[in-house]
């Protein structure tokens, strides 16, 4: 008999949850796609035994609730998010490789994670904006910077996107410097997370201070400081790689992220 699936369904960016039995909110589950499909249905892995499968519609039905991805951290847990993570960048990516760059052929599924031009063969993959996170350390204290793009009024480490021809510890130095105008040293790897907004990985490094005056680059951030452990402003939310960061800083430990483990569909 066929077993049961996840479906991990997106309507937009959000992602569709059903409420259970316990009248908390829950991935749907069941042998056929619960809603209209829209595009491809892509298979991310595995979850207690059953496979997991994305795909996006246009319909919200009747007893289903919107979530935004990031929200859903906290209804559906760790491993659940990292799936819908994972199948949020393949709808993503889906979406936007319907057409070969090159030559302009509608493109064809070659493997879950890759497609090809039947014209001209160009292979198309995911692409995955890298960006560091930097937290810098000067004595007992760290610098933390409030982002204009911010929702809320948080202060988190800083973060930027590698350019071509960067090793990301050259980035961790020159976001560092154009943002506020420090220079570092003794950057050191800390760990990695996939960042599903809509289609990144953020790399963590930690630093130390080396010298310089904080100047604002002020298109990108609001204010900036170093702080101590005992006059800490509002952090990001816990399940960021950024807020690990801090947490590790605090505890006086610069330990590997402990991140869910994602089995390959």
């Amino acid at each position: 008999m066929e077993q049961e699936i996840f479906w991990f369904v997106f309507q937009g960016a959000n992602l569709l949850l059903l409420p259970g039995t316990d009248g908390a909110l829950h991935v749907a589950r069941g042998f056929t796609p619960p809603l209209p499909v829209s595009g491809t249905i892509h298979r991310i892995g595995t979850c207690q035994g059953l496979a997991c499968a994305a795909y996006a519609t246009e319909d919200l039905a009747v007893g289903w609730t919107a979530t935004e991805l990031r929200a859903s951290y906290e209804i559906i847990g760790p491993e659940r998010y990292g799936l819908a993570g994972r199948g949020f960048q393949l709808i993503h990516w889906d979406g936007n490789s319907r057409y070969c760059p090159v030559c302009g052929a509608a493109t064809q599924p070659a493997t879950w994670i890759s497609k090809v031009c039947p014209d001209c063969g160009k292979e198309i993959f995911p692409v995955i904006a890298t960006a560091v996170l930097a937290l810098v350390q000067k004595g007992d204290s760290i610098l933390l910077a409030r982002g204009r793009n911010f929702k809320l009024p948080f202060f988190s480490i800083l973060a930027g996107f590698l350019e071509p021809g960067e090793t990301l510890e050259e980035c961790v130095r020159r976001e560092v410097l154009e943002e506020t105008g420090l220079i570092v040293e003794n950057v050191t790897y800390f760990g990695s997370q996939p960042w599903p907004f809509p289609s990144g990985l953020m790399v963590g490094f930690f630093a130390d201070y080396r010298a310089g005056d904080i100047t604002l680059q002020e298109d990108e951030l609001i204010a900036a400081g170093f702080y101590s452990r005992d006059k800490l402003p509002m952090l990001p939310h816990s399940f960021s790689l950024s807020r690990r960061m801090i947490d590790a800083w605090l505890a006086g430990r610069q330990p590997t992220t402990d991140v869910c483990e994602l089995r390959r569909p």
